[in-house]
């Protein structure tokens, strides 16, 4: 049912980030055979998308090699580090470059050498050990472990996770939907814990946003192109036309990298239009837009998005049939309409809001899905991740939706969430990814809930 660990997940760029390596090693043990096998695992770091290495090119044998490597790396601004243990070493080698760098470490020993006369070659696990032993009773808690002869690319995704909080610009534009107290955040304990600051705007900076007679005809075809509009009266179409190109432009205004939407009941009161119709749309031109003003959906969407997943949207765990087994991962119209089924008619409708709804329905396609939630309780962040398969199913309801099959029970998927208070939204994605996220829970001290 899941994806099997080779499953090409997604052809969307990764998130670019620096990494620092390093290899360690003594001269009593194999430390010429270390230094070949280090000159073969550079050029094939190299290879790997999206990422600038930094790469100390000898090895780093004694306590001077590491103050000399440390001070070079501390000036590269990088997301991680990674130390190879290419022999057993000294203990102060990754100390003192801990001491200077403070990133994420991944601490990568190599497979045992076949033994020369009885002596072993390398000794290279025990170094790891030697290594995580030392950062973890010096404090040092953010490190990962990987054995084997090609780096862990689960753990350069979780750097791509934590270079994307720390760099984006995300907004909050109005606040949260009306009693929805559990999508709230503490916005100085955000920052401390991802380095993401929330920039507030209201409603009215996206109502009185000025657009272009041009900007606004281009999206108008592309939402005729798209979709069904019959249901759609003239003047609907141009509100939605023109609130696509107003929520377009706010984004590039503003230089955001998500913006989470205080969607109702101000929109359609004030606007005349709800904006799921748009927010469909703009999602499909990777835009990351999450209603109803979650801010920890923008960011578990942004998330998604640094490991290569390709417009993800938010989803309700709306209904579930205990009966079959399934569960209907559903919201009123906002999901990415470049992920129709290709079968049923994909349409623009107004079915709430008292007819000011303008809302994408569609079943979305079939394909194996990673759900996620970076959530907050008053015990510290947490996150939940669970793989399904949607499959086919016809239009019976009004909104984006997708019908869900867990590899256990639907009802211990469900009782994950209610019984951990975790919030009713969840990012979706196509593929596979819930390794990198289980890595950037371990590194940032968070919970994980699977």
């Amino acid at each position: 049912m899941v994806p099997t660990s080779n499953e090409k997940s997604s052809d969307f760029m990764k998130g670019l980030v620096i990494i620092g390596v390093v290899c360690l090693a003594r001269k009593t043990f194999d430390f010429e055979a270390a230094r070949e096998i280090y000159k073969r695992i550079q050029q094939d770091l190299k290879k790997v998308e999206n990422v600038t290495f930094e790469f100390i090119d000898d090895l780093v044998i004694e306590i001077p090699d590491a103050e000399n490597a440390a001070q070079r790396l501390s000036t590269k601004h990088l997301d991680g580090l990674i130390l190879i243990a290419g022999t057993f070493h000294l203990g102060h080698l990754a100390l003192v470059i801990n001491k200077a760098v403070k990133k994420p470490i991944l601490l990568w020993g190599l497979n045992e050498l076949p033994y020369n006369g009885g002596k072993i070659r390398l000794n290279s696990v025990c170094g790891i050990n030697l290594d995580a032993s030392n950062l973890y009773k010096a404090g040092t808690r953010d490190y990962h472990v990987t054995i084997g002869d090609t780096v862990d690319e689960d753990w350069i995704d979780a750097m791509r996770i934590k270079h994307a909080f720390a760099t984006a610009r995300i907004g909050i534009a109005g606040y949260r939907a009306h009693g929805f107290f559990n999508l709230d955040v503490d916005e100085p304990d955000l920052y401390r814990a991802t380095g993401v600051l929330i920039d507030h705007f209201e409603l009215t900076n996206i109502f009185d946003m000025n657009v272009t007679v041009e900007q606004v005809t281009e999206k108008r075809k592309r939402i005729q192109k798209t979709f069904t509009t019959s249901a759609l009266n003239k003047d609907q179409i141009e509100k939605v036309s023109i609130l696509t190109a107003k929520i377009d432009a706010f984004l590039s205004k503003n230089n955001l990298t998500a913006l989470a939407i205080r969607c109702w009941p101000e929109f359609a009161e004030s606007f005349g239009i709800a904006p799921c119709g748009a927010m469909s749309l703009l999602q499909s031109e990777h835009k990351i837009l999450a209603c109803e003003g979650d801010i920890l959906g923008a960011m578990s969407m942004l998330a998604h998005v640094a490991m290569g997943a390709e417009t993800p949207f938010l989803a309700d765990f709306s209904q579930v049939n205990f009966k079959e087994n399934f569960a209907i991962l559903w919201h009123c119209g906002v999901a990415p309409c470049n992920l129709w089924d290709g079968t049923c008619d994909r349409s623009l409708e107004t079915y709430h809001a008292g007819g000011k709804g303008i809302t994408a329905d569609m079943v979305l396609k079939a394909g194996n899905v990673s759900i996620m939630r970076i959530d907050y309780c008053p015990e510290g962040y947490r996150i939940f991740v669970q793989e399904a398969r949607a499959v086919p199913m016809t239009k019976d309801l009004k909104g984006t939706y997708a019908k869900a099959v867990f590899d256990g029970n639907v009802r211990d998927v469900l009782d994950k969430i209610v019984m951990n208070g975790i919030a009713h939204h969840v990012s979706v994605v196509y593929g596979k990814f819930i390794k990198p996220i289980e890595i950037l829970a371990r590194l940032q001290g968070w919970a994980l809930i699977k």
